[in-house]
């Protein structure tokens, strides 16, 4: 008996790749997973912080879905690789700052690495004609495949059938009339073949997994950049983007403000690396300061925090000031009027 082919399956977490690497091990090929780790990941962190979210699953569904399969998942980070495609990428960017395209090409890429040197013979995907617009286009897809250099080893179980046979099909390493011809924006065809393999409780279809794509993250990461003058971002830089109010009532400086208690612990992990500004006399969000700012700035931030307090409606609230430095100022500070607050500072 021969050994059966292997191939490497791309794992978002979502429903499409789930069923992509289900087809094939229905077709007896041994398959891996692998989620790469870009830091602007959906899953795993605002679910886990914000109450409204209480309800949703508190999982990682890259591997709830390598569990579901019983596949072995490999989780690569590629962070510093992946700057460049963020902040440069060759195709433009989509309705936000989601380089969808170079991010496809840039993951199949190193799919297709992976695969040489562990000795596997092809890559599978989720992918679906016509599902995303900046990525999934038909005249697209021989794109990802020219310059990811992945060639005819790139196989999409399910809507392979739209397109021309890859060499797996070709050798007989798989069954493409055991592969499917979905296509177009319904997930109703995704959802029901789901069913019929027994997965429930998957991550929502479309629900997206990049903050990339989001338009309020987007213009947050724009306004990073703008006050930088500067592409450029680290971990921790995009990781507070997912949290709290952002009001840059200066061009010099900028306020992250708590909205509930998940968010005031979770910026508590940053009060050593910002001045921060925090309520006396009532219970208040905790706010990191990040920028250069004079004490008039910082005056001004803290009537900004008095107006998020429990003492909003007081004549006057206490704050205090700890600087990076440990320096500390306490401040007697009257809430600015909710109608001071301009709406253009909310990032």
């Amino acid at each position: 008996m021969t050994a059966p082919r292997k191939a490497v399956a791309l794992i978002s977490g979502g429903l499409d790749s789930l069923l992509a690497a289900k087809l094939m091990l229905e077709q007896g090929i041994h398959v891996e997973g692998i989620n790469f780790y870009t830091g602007f990941c959906v899953e795993g962190h605002t679910h886990a912080i914000r109450k409204k979210d209480r309800k949703k699953p508190k999982r990682n569904n890259a591997l709830w879905s390598a569990e579901q399969l019983g596949i072995k998942l490999h989780i690569i980070d590629i962070i510093e690789e992946y700057k460049d495609i963020v902040t440069n990428p060759k195709h433009g960017y989509g309705a936000n700052l989601n380089p969808c395209l170079d991010c496809k090409i840039f993951m199949i890429s190193k799919a297709k690495q992976w695969m040489e040197q562990h000795g596997f013979d092809f890559i599978i995907t989720g992918e679906v004609i016509g599902q995303r617009p900046m990525s999934q286009r038909k005249d697209l897809l021989p794109v990802v495949v020219r310059e990811s250099g992945a060639d005819d080893r790139l196989l999409r179980p399910l809507c392979a059938k739209n397109l021309a046979p890859t060499l797996p099909e070709r050798e007989g390493w798989v069954d493409r009339s055991k592969l499917l011809d979905f296509h177009g924006r319904n997930r109703k065809p995704q959802m029901a073949l789901a069913r019929q393999f027994g997965f429930e409780d998957y991550a929502s279809p479309a629900g997206g997994c990049c903050f990339l794509t989001d338009e309020n993250y987007a213009k947050k990461l724009a306004d990073l950049w703008q006050a930088q003058h500067a592409k450029t971002y680290e971990l921790d830089d995009i990781m507070l983007l997912k949290v709290g109010r952002h009001i840059r009532p200066k061009p010099n400086y900028k306020l992250i403000v708590s909205r509930e208690e998940g968010e005031n612990k979770f910026l508590s992990g940053y009060r050593k690396n910002f001045t921060h500004i925090e309520t006396q006399s009532c219970g208040g969000p905790l706010t990191l300061v990040d920028g250069d700012v004079t004490d008039e700035d910082l005056e001004t931030a803290s009537r900004i925090v008095a107006r998020f307090s429990q003492g909003k409606h007081a004549d006057s609230v206490t704050v205090r000031i700890t600087r990076v430095d440990g320096e500390q100022t306490t401040l007697e500070v009257p809430p600015m009027p909710p109608a001071e607050i301009k709406q253009e500072w909310y990032v």
